[in-house]
């Protein structure tokens, strides 16, 4: 059995993330009616430098979402809070899981942000249909990985 990996207790950080997930979902909406799910808005933004259909005017608040999400975290440590990131050393592994996601965010029509954020809160049916695929998935793989595989 592989090691069984621990986290903390932290619903007050956690609380705070939501609160700042779903500000940002309501924000892009309101500022720019779009949806902001991660997969479309990284799309969108491959714009700027791949030609790919969207307009420039588009493109601008993509990017400055994207650095956002970069500097975040940045600025949290900055000020003294302590980022713990637990990625897997596994490349290949690591690579095939982005590659899968990157297919299954194009057979789903959207990403876990765009379905499970702002999808089910527009009480969307087909976000639902994805946000319980993409839970089963997870749930099976995590199984697979973990019980039948030993923690690869």
């Amino acid at each position: 059995m592989g090691p069984i990996v621990e986290t903390d207790f932290t619903p007050w950080a956690s609380l705070a993330g939501g609160a700042l997930i779903g500000l940002s979902a309501v924000m892009v909406m309101a500022l720019f009616g779009k949806i902001a799910g991660i997969a479309g808005i990284t799309n969108g933004a491959l714009g700027a430098v791949l030609p790919m259909g969207v307009a420039p005017r588009d493109r601008g608040w993509r990017l400055a979402f994207i650095l956002g999400l970069i500097a975040a975290p940045l600025l949290y440590q900055l000020f003294g809070g302590t980022v713990v990131q637990t990625v897997s050393g596994n490349l290949p592994g690591m690579a095939l899981a982005g590659l899968l996601v990157g297919v299954g965010t194009g057979l789903g029509s959207g990403c876990t942000s765009g379905h499970g954020v702002c999808g089910l809160a527009r009480l969307s049916p087909r976000s639902l249909a994805a946000v319980l695929t993409f839970m089963a998935a997870g749930f099976l793989t995590v199984f697979v990985i973990r019980h039948v595989l030993g923690g690869i």
